[in-house]
């Protein structure tokens, strides 16, 4: 993959004597990732934009911004996960926005265990996973739904993002006890072990939920290797970052790996309304895939 050439960028210096994001390599760096990831980036993110990779040019030793972006410009991928992690907010936790859980426990996974008990497949995406906190979550209820049932169902999650050290973070699986706040107790001794000795104040996934979880590492805006179809997709507090024609496609590449009647779930803030014709809202920020 190839960006267009630019040109070398002066090296500037703010007054606090570390390196300024200057107007052309900003606008460098925003159709970089608006290419690359999909993120479109207002004019307003210029400062939010030069604080966050501020901390990537001291990791890789870059003295200036003309540096880092000369370094984009020879290995776009090597640097692509980094970059995108550094200028979202990677904003996660256990059972975050709850309702969407209670209509998996409540309604989705009965009605699909049942319907798939003779050995049928069943299969989630969390697509934008970040640390790992969503596919766990998902992975509790549907341990505790199978165990309920007894249902022999060939069901696994889906895990993906874009970001490095997010899904290094999922792979471990070991969180701090002060981010487990949305887990009831009875949950907190079924699917964790207690760290000790340097694993003090943390605690680790059961292996189970480990069994039921895949993460892998991908682009929404590249190829997919999977091919579904999957049973419901989480994409919650991702296209926020999406235009309107980015989000559009992305919809309509859902829509083609879902089952039919298969459900989209988005983030609180974000809605399908004008984007997608292929769905119906049928909950809060919930979406069923029409039939064909």
């Amino acid at each position: 993959m190839t960006t267009a050439a630019v040109p070398d960028f002066p090296t500037a210096m703010s007054s606090a004597g570390g390196p300024t994001l200057g107007d052309a390599e900003f606008q460098f760096l925003r159709d970089f990732v608006y290419r690359h990831c999909g993120i479109a980036l207002g004019e307003q993110k210029h400062q939010l934009v030069q604080g966050r990779l501020l901390r990537r040019l001291r990791a890789l030793g870059l003295k200036d911004f003309g540096a880092y972006c000369q370094l984009l410009r020879q290995d776009p991928d090597a640097e692509l996960g980094e970059l995108a992690s550094a200028i979202s907010t990677n904003v996660t936790s256990f059972f975050r926005e709850m309702h969407h859980y209670d209509l998996l426990v409540d309604e989705l996974l009965p009605r699909w265990l049942e319907a798939k008990k003779d050995g049928g497949r069943l299969r989630i995406w969390s697509a934008g996973c970040a640390t790992g906190e969503e596919p766990y979550a998902m992975a509790m209820v549907l341990a505790e739904a199978l165990e309920r049932t007894g249902s022999k169902v060939d069901a696994r999650i889906l895990a993906t993002d874009l970001s490095p050290q997010a899904l290094e973070l999922a792979r471990a699986g070991t969180y701090a006890l002060e981010r487990m706040g949305g887990i009831s107790d009875e949950r907190r001794r079924r699917w964790f072990l207690r760290g000790e000795g340097r694993y003090e104040g943390y605690a680790c996934v059961h292996p189970r939920l480990r069994e039921l979880v895949t993460i892998q590492s991908l682009n929404l805006l590249h190829d997919w290797p999977m091919r579904g179809p999957f049973d419901a997709i989480f994409c919650r507090n991702v296209v926020i970052y999406f235009d309107k024609p980015t989000k559009q496609r992305l919809f309509e590449r859902y829509a083609g790996l879902l089952e039919p009647g298969g459900y989209l779930f988005l983030g609180h803030s974000e809605s399908m309304h004008g984007l997608s014709d292929a769905f119906d809202l049928v909950g809060r920020t919930v979406y069923r895939r029409r039939a064909v």
